[in-house]
């Protein structure tokens, strides 16, 4: 793919890298559509356990690219109804890949940028970082990555960030919650790695439904349903051949199969 470097260190593990660095991996319809692809290959691997998300060069992502948004300048309504489809569509991809994402910040994430760290499942920033959701500058507004936005970094801080375009750092966006890690950049790696190792050693099937059950449960009511739906759900994976191997490790102290 050739805006994207993806790699397999290992069978149950893969890193996707935006690989445009001469324009701080900025998107545009190439980018869209082959993390799209990616991200749907890379989910329907039952080997895969873990994808590390990250940028070459100097920055994570910094929005869209310039000359595509002069491309957009002249598009109709229909055209940027089109455009705005498909990255909504990839966003959702990497939101609901069945295998857990570590997103790797560095450098800028602006715009866009801060929509694909959004939909990351852990977020692990260099100190240095800098966001900022800057579509208001322009007279724009970050529709698209806006539902996972105000999910992960939460309303009233999406509230502020959405109308001013200010910049704010790694260390508030951890304060705020958005990212889990905030590390200095060349320990990034390092925790990255941690992280993906963490996920390796865990039951692949659980990890899967562990995801799936966040974003099923969140900010729904307890009502009778979601109570016996989440029954059903352990009573599924207690009875599965993972669930039940997993127990008698635990009980025997031995490693799980998944492991060996």
């Amino acid at each position: 793919m050739p805006t994207l470097e993806i790699l397999r260190p290992t069978p149950h593990t893969a890193q996707v890298w935006l690989n445009r660095p001469e324009v701080r991996n900025a998107f545009n319809d190439a980018v869209i559509a082959e993390l799209t692809q990616a991200f749907g290959e890379l989910g329907a691997d039952p080997n895969l356990r873990c994808i590390t998300l990250g940028g070459r060069g100097k920055a994570f992502c910094a929005g869209a690219d310039l000359n595509w948004m002069k491309a957009m300048a002249g598009y109709d309504w229909e055209s940027n109804r089109a455009d705005a489809q498909a990255l909504a569509d990839m966003l959702y991809a990497v939101y609901s890949c069945p295998v857990p994402v570590v997103g790797r910040i560095h450098g800028d994430c602006y715009a866009g940028g801060v929509g694909l760290a959004a939909v990351c499942d852990v977020l692990v920033a260099a100190q240095d970082v800098q966001f900022c959701l800057s579509e208001a500058r322009l007279g724009l507004l970050p529709a698209t990555i806006g539902p996972y936005v105000v999910k992960a970094l939460g309303e009233q801080a999406s509230r502020r960030y959405f109308i001013t375009a200010e910049r704010f750092s790694a260390q508030e966006a951890h304060r705020l919650g958005f990212v889990h890690e905030c590390i200095a950049p060349q320990a990034l790696d390092e925790q990255v790695q941690a992280l993906v190792q963490t996920l390796v050693n865990n039951g692949p099937a659980a990890v899967k439904a562990c995801k799936q059950l966040v974003q099923d449960v969140a900010e729904r009511p307890i009502s009778t349903d979601l109570r016996a739906q989440t029954a059903r759900r352990i009573a599924d994976i207690r009875s599965s051949a993972e669930g039940q191997a997993g127990i008698r490790s635990f009980l025997d102290k031995s490693p799980p199969p998944w492991l060996n």
